[in-house]
């Protein structure tokens, strides 16, 4: 019994014996590792953080009323081009009846003020000529008679200022009624019109809306805002982290979601000194100035992107970020350079900017080198798995 269990036991670490021989062979069968290489390449890289915001004209002007009214007529649509001077919407005015009293008052004691001062013209008149005629015969003095010359011209002068009055009073209560008066001409109050040439971008008003005339206390009512689409800039906002990277004067490509496969360039002119929390982050407000736009007309308020270049490197030699390794100790950056059928020798470079998938290279190989693809299956350096 004891001799079958023996016999058994040794036949079992025999066939765990030749398991392992043939496993062994197997193994052995395998073929070994082949790598592959890759040669350098002369690319544009960029480095470059993205802001999102929207296309705004450089200056929109808002035009006001200068007389508080009804809206009587629009003369214009959004997306019209007016020049300076153009008429844009006839204002009728609705009279406040204590102004309108109070002018009417105003009237009639400038026309009082008028009847009394003709009155004593024609009471100086006729004294005056009563004292000439004695001065052209020699009966009063020559002094005398000035006074009598003056007394007359100051109330002439009386006259005539009482005649001005009258008119002003007379005008004022034409404003006051109906917005104009004569004499006024293109200037008058009831008519709106452009302050610049431009497109119209917008119209927030229609016939029949009341409107407020710009004051100390009411900033006014916008009949229209105006804008030339030719000079518009990207407004939009960083975040905190990048902020610290960028400075004024860096170029931008700016991409507008509505206009595909289509990039404008611009350049930074502006970053906000003080930041504004949104979501739980600073945000800083930037702007950049489009360059020329060619015959592509943006619409004002188009949502965009703003890819600002921090560095550029353009046409230098470069290769895939993949292909570098870094030393264990050192941590300084080599590749392998294919010298043979799976030979490969480790040289040293020096890398320039990269973009994430292209590093520049300074120094340390040549573009007829041929670049060991070292970890075909992970990608990841040994010493990061160890």
């Amino acid at each position: 019994m004891k001799r079958t269990k023996t016999i058994i036991l040794l036949i079992g670490i025999v066939a765990v014996f030749g398991i392992s021989l043939y496993y062994l062979w197997q193994k052995n069968q395998e073929d070994p590792i082949t790598y592959t290489s890759e040669s350098p390449t002369e690319e544009t890289i960029m480095v470059k953080t993205v802001a999102t915001g929207s296309i705004v004209p450089k200056e929109e002007i808002l035009i006001k009323p200068n007389i508080s009214g009804v809206i009587e007529q629009i003369f214009i649509e959004a997306g019209e081009y007016v020049e300076q001077g153009d008429l844009i919407a006839q204002i009728k005015v609705i009279p406040n009846a204590s102004s309108l009293t109070s002018a009417k008052n105003n009237i009639a004691t400038n026309q009082t003020a008028l009847q009394t001062a003709k009155i004593n013209l024609q009471t100086q008149q006729a004294n005056y000529d009563r004292q000439k005629a004695l001065f052209d015969k020699g009966v009063i003095s020559a002094n005398d008679f000035e006074v009598i010359n003056n007394t007359y011209l100051q109330t002439k002068q009386s006259v005539e200022q009482a005649k001005i009055n009258v008119n002003s009073a007379n005008q004022n209560y034409d404003i006051i009624k109906t917005g104009t008066t004569s004499g006024l001409g293109n200037i008058a109050q009831t008519q709106v019109r452009a302050t610049v040439s431009g497109m119209v971008l917008d119209v927030p008003v229609k016939a029949g809306n009341q409107v407020i005339e710009a004051n100390n206390f009411n900033e006014g009512t916008s009949i229209a805002s105006l804008a030339d689409v030719k000079q518009m800039i990207f407004e939009g906002k960083v975040d905190e982290s990048e902020v610290g990277k960028i400075k004024e004067g860096l170029p931008l490509e700016i991409t507008v979601g509505a206009i595909e496969d289509k990039t404008f360039d611009a350049v930074l002119d502006y970053i906000a000194p003080k930041g504004v929390a949104e979501n739980g982050a600073i945000q800083f407000e930037i702007k950049g100035s489009l360059k020329k736009m060619d015959s592509t007309f943006i619409r004002a308020g188009l949502s965009a992107n703003a890819s600002i270049i921090l560095e550029k490197a353009e046409n230098v030699l470069a290769i895939k970020e993949a292909l570098v390794q870094y030393d264990k100790e050192t941590k300084k950056p080599y590749v392998e350079v294919e010298i043979g059928d799976q030979e490969f020798e480790r040289k040293d470079v020096e890398l320039g900017i990269s973009d994430g998938i292209f590093v520049e290279v300074k120094n340390g190989i040549s573009k007829s080198d041929k670049i060991k693809v070292w970890n075909q299956i992970q990608g990841v350096p040994q010493y990061a798995k160890e």
